[in-house]
């Protein structure tokens, strides 16, 4: 089922060029809203569409200015009015147009018409306008509403790409972080390889001392007994009766 909206501009739709050019149309006060075009638009070449406010000119109700002014270079001011003068006397004339009473049946449609568009004319077309002009503001706020929208999820991004800046500074503390580690874990190694090279010094350093003594003690060892041995019964009385008189030459020194 069409709404009654619907079946009113159905039924105007025909009179709606004539209704046009005959009334005066409100200028709809509504230009499109002022805003930031981004630089890959082209309104240079690829303008955007506007609606003209005002109607185009006429005369004698229904004719066009357009047409009288294609006449005016060749025929003058007058060419336009003799050609439709001339043009209509010619279709009488062969009676390709004829005065019956379909003829007379039309004069009173044309004028009830041109009454109606008098009477009527200036409301309908102001309705129209209204509802022309709604649907603009409807339309405009829809795209405004958009690129808002689009406007908002860019600095969304832009805010977002910002915030992961933050996240570099933590990868660099993260690899910096790793670098010490990895700087610590060198150095102990470097230290247990220390460490394990001067234990194996110290055990050469303490097998050679310990290989000095043995040789020194057996040295000692050897030297003694040879000269144990290269003693006679005879010398080791002497010896232990010189002692003795030295121990007794020596305490009574000492009385």
């Amino acid at each position: 089922m069409l709404s009654r909206l619907t079946l009113t501009r159905l039924a105007f739709q025909p009179l709606r060029p004539l209704i046009v050019r005959t009334s005066t149309t409100t200028p709809s006060g509504q230009e499109v809203l002022n805003v930031n075009e981004g630089p890959e638009r082209d309104l240079k070449n690829f303008p955007r569409l506007k609606r003209p406010l005002l109607p185009g000119k006429v005369r004698l109700g229904f004719i066009p200015e357009e047409w009288f002014q294609l006449f005016y270079p060749k025929t003058g001011v007058t060419g336009p009015y003799l050609f439709g003068t001339g043009l209509v006397t010619y279709l009488y004339s062969k009676e390709i147009l004829l005065m019956d009473h379909e003829f007379y049946v039309g004069v009173t449609i044309a004028g009830m018409i041109v009454y109606t568009m008098k009477k009527f004319g200036p409301s309908i077309a102001k309705y129209m306008d209204d509802q022309v002009d709604e649907r603009e503001r409807v339309i405009d706020k829809a795209r405004v509403d958009t690129l808002n929208a689009l406007q908002e999820a860019i600095k969304d991004e832009q805010r977002a790409q910002w915030q992961t800046d933050a996240q570099k500074i933590l990868i660099e503390a993260k690899k910096e972080n790793v670098a010490l580690q990895l700087e610590s874990e060198f150095r102990r190694r470097q230290m247990q390889v220390f460490n394990e090279v001067k234990r194996r010094l110290d055990y050469q350093l303490e097998q050679v001392n310990i290989q000095r003594r043995l040789q020194q003690k057996h040295m000692v060892d050897w030297v003694v007994n040879n000269v144990v041995k290269s003693i006679s019964p005879q010398q080791e009385k002497d010896m232990l009766a010189k002692c003795i008189s030295d121990l007794k030459g020596l305490s009574a020194a000492k009385v």
